[in-house]
């Protein structure tokens, strides 16, 4: 029963972690209501870890946008690989050194549902605000080897908002790459890169905090979730891709601010 638990978990985790809609939000409700019956060192481990399987969909799909030492490259597609890298490493400075200090603190004291309901209905109605004011208008940045050093540092701040539940990793970075002059396209693509790094970080942070003292079973739930984020995470990424070229993402704001509404009513009738 745990392991098809974490089967269904991987499938929220490959779908929400690409969509602006807060993957661990969802997967917190979730356990809430239909909560895996694991060790609390398992649980913590479970909701970081795998979201690797996610990454790990980034990496094979855009494995040869990453790679600068590709052998169909010539001097200036690697160039502007090493830009790439040099950019997601710069927007991944404010996440590892918010996360590293404030990861237990937000264990501790932010996993509630009310703060995930308000994220989700704040983030949603910057959404739809965002969408309507921009509404006709381009981004003025539409290549990644276009993003300044500036940009992905200040899109990195917006990723480290997102250490807290029910904000969404994508939607912070998605919006903030909007809101600095990026379009949708462009955005939701550096989003994808950026997440590299601080979901590696974090899971290798969870893994030394907590050990590697699972149990037998414990790891094949664990594994479980992260095979099954991977495998959804592939068809969601090129979904998303396709979507964000031909609408807005007022839709993400519609469904973020209705969910908060519903998991407010449910908690309530839970008591």
């Amino acid at each position: 029963m745990e392991i098809c638990k974490a089967f269904l978990l991987g499938i929220i985790q490959g779908i929400t972690e690409w969509l602006p809609v807060s993957s661990t939000g969802h997967m917190l409700l979730f356990d809430a209501f239909i909560p895996l019956k694991v060790s609390k060192a398992c649980e913590n481990l479970f909701l970081v870890v795998v979201q690797l399987g996610s990454i790990l969909a980034v990496i094979v799909l855009y494995r040869h946008t990453l790679n600068p030492f590709s052998a169909t490259k010539d001097a200036a597609q690697r160039k502007k690989t090493w830009l790439l890298w040099k950019n997601v490493v710069i927007a991944s400075i404010p996440v590892g050194v918010i996360g590293f200090l404030a990861s237990d603190a937000v264990d501790a004291y932010l996993h509630g549902w009310q703060v995930i309901v308000t994220a989700l209905a704040a983030y949603g109605l910057a959404y739809i605000v965002l969408e309507r004011r921009n509404r006709g208008k381009e981004g003025k940045v539409a290549s990644v080897d276009a993003i300044t050093a500036r940009q992905a540092f200040l899109t990195g701040c917006f990723q480290a908002l997102a250490i807290v539940p029910g904000t969404s990793r994508s939607g912070s970075t998605i919006l903030g790459g909007m809101i600095l002059g990026m379009d949708r396209p462009l955005a939701s693509t550096f989003s994808f890169f950026m997440a590299i790094p601080p979901m590696i970080g974090a899971s290798l942070l969870k893994l030394t905090k907590l050990g590697f003292g699972l149990s037998g079973r414990e790891w094949t739930i664990v594994a479980v979730g992260t095979v099954t984020a991977f495998v959804v995470s592939l068809g969601t990424l090129q979904l998303l891709v396709s979507y964000v070229r031909k609408h807005d993402f007022s839709v993400f704001g519609w469904y973020r601010i209705a969910l908060a509404a519903v998991v407010t009513v449910a908690f309530a009738i839970k008591g």
